[in-house]
């Protein structure tokens, strides 16, 4: 069975980890750190397991396979790396870095070590984006010329950070505010569908101002693709809604998304694909992100996330804040 230990508890999505994790009976966590005593010791006491002192006893313990780390984003590199190179395989909660130089010095890491790697990029696994990726690659829409994500709720009307997770709220601790956030998952799918970015540009606001004036709440941003593509995403947490998430034009088709679970497809390429009823035949929905990394501790064949596909958003990420900061187009480093 293969052991693990949950390596930083500050993410907003630990309590869903470690509801997770008690569920499992193929996997034991080992240990629970985090550099607050009280947050590992709330988290420890859900999973039966000791709370050490110092990280370093995670990385000398061999019984340690894996480590889940749901750290604030800034101690990311530190933690990865060290956790690489004692040859732990990882799960991190996205996103991978602040920008590209951290996230590309992780990827590095990884890959010298040779372990398995996934993030928590999960909108993956929605039967709806999953049916749009495999009818790209099957050519239903001719040439894709453009496209556009929505990933939006309303955690800051809410107030939903307020007190466990305002480290998220503050750039210096999350390195984005509400656009970064949530927008990732959106920009993951992009280049899962549509590939390698060129340029970018963006804008960025704050609507009622919950966390102040230098977390963003909402952004839009225009990415043009190096296969000619345009895409654009929204990304926000002052949405009391997002219904249609996703909309795909090519030259043979085109495609909606509604509430990520329904799919109008149009194309002379599919048979009944009229646009006017939802598509009967959707790809089965894939587990989370964190039960495919178990599930591969445990030996399964399950498709993850690459080291260097997160290192990538993380570099794209960055250039959209950065043509929001500067009003410009950016272009954006392989």
């Amino acid at each position: 069975m293969p052991q693990v230990a949950l390596v930083g508890c500050a993410h907003i999505h630990v309590p869903g980890f470690v509801q997770r994790l008690m569920d499992r009976e193929d996997v034991r966590v080992l240990a629970v750190w985090d550099p607050d005593p009280r947050r590992a010791a709330r988290w420890a006491a859900a999973l039966d397991a000791p709370a050490p002192a110092h990280v370093a006893s995670i990385w000398a313990n061999p019984g340690v396979e894996g480590v889940i780390i749901a750290a604030e984003t800034y101690r990311h590199q530190e933690l990865v790396v060290q956790a690489a190179q004692a040859g732990k395989h990882l799960f991190v909660e996205k996103p991978l870095g602040l920008g590209a130089e951290d996230a590309r010095r992780m990827a590095r890491a990884v890959e010298e070590a040779g372990v398995l790697f996934q993030t928590g990029f999960a909108q993956r696994g929605l039967p709806a984006y999953r049916f749009l990726r495999e009818q790209i690659r099957a050519g239903t829409f001719g040439q894709v010329t453009r496209m556009r994500l929505c990933v939006a709720h309303d955690a800051a009307l809410r107030d939903l950070f307020t007190p466990d997770w305002l480290w998220m709220t503050d750039p210096a601790q999350a390195g984005m505010g509400a656009f970064g956030d949530l927008g990732i998952h959106g920009l993951d799918l992009l280049m899962w569908m549509l590939g390698e970015v060129e340029q970018v540009t963006a804008a960025l606001a704050v609507a009622v101002e919950r966390y102040g004036p230098r977390c963003d709440e909402l952004g839009e941003g225009i990415l043009r693709f190096r296969n000619g593509a345009l895409a654009t995403l929204a990304a926000s947490w002052v949405d009391h809604a997002a219904p249609i998430t996703a909309e795909l034009w090519g030259t043979e088709g085109h495609a909606y998304v509604l509430g990520r679970r329904e799919v109008f497809v149009r194309s002379e390429h599919l048979a009944h694909a009229d646009g006017a009823t939802p598509w009967p035949d959707l790809p089965p929905a894939w587990p989370h992100a964190l039960e495919l990394f178990l599930d591969a501790l445990n030996g399964r064949e399950v498709p993850l996330v690459g080291v260097w596909e997160a290192a990538q958003r993380s570099a794209v990420m960055e250039a959209l804040y950065r043509a929001a900061q500067e009003g410009t187009w950016v272009a954006v480093d392989r």
